[in-house]
């Protein structure tokens, strides 16, 4: 059995922006012959690299994240948990406010001091975000 690599968020950079083209062969082989793991807090991670260092928008990331997950060699630990992630980001959240939301899913609040994490998520999921 092929044992899976997980990647970093810097793999996943030079994957997606093709910023360094050395460095994208390289990590453009790897994604061609290697199954690759991605695990949470690297995609969460690359969201905000990608947005602030990069100054890509939010559907850019969305689409770009929901490509990288349809490769038939990549996996993540939890596909539902990333893609109602991604899901209610398209729906208004931040990635990151949505991913905490995802995972907060078994719990009855997430508290939190953002109002504008708290406007957003309203009806959203299981998990009221409300003030504490």
């Amino acid at each position: 059995m092929k044992k899976r690599r997980v990647v970093d968020t810097n793999i996943l950079i030079r994957f997606l922006t093709k910023d360094d083209p050395e460095q994208y062969q390289t990590v453009y082989a790897l994604f061609q012959q290697e199954d690759i793991f991605l695990i949470e807090t690297v995609l969460l991670e690359t969201e905000l690299v990608l947005r602030y260092s990069y100054n890509f928008d939010k559907y850019k990331i969305i689409q770009a994240f929901r490509d990288l997950l349809s490769l038939p060699n990549v996996f993540v630990e939890n596909l539902q948990l990333i893609n109602n992630a991604l899901n209610w980001a398209e729906q208004g959240l931040d990635f990151p406010d949505a991913l905490h939301l995802a995972k907060s899913q078994t719990e009855t609040f997430l508290l939190t001091f953002d109002e504008r994490f708290i406007k957003r998520s309203q009806g959203i999921g299981n998990c009221e975000v409300k003030l504490p």
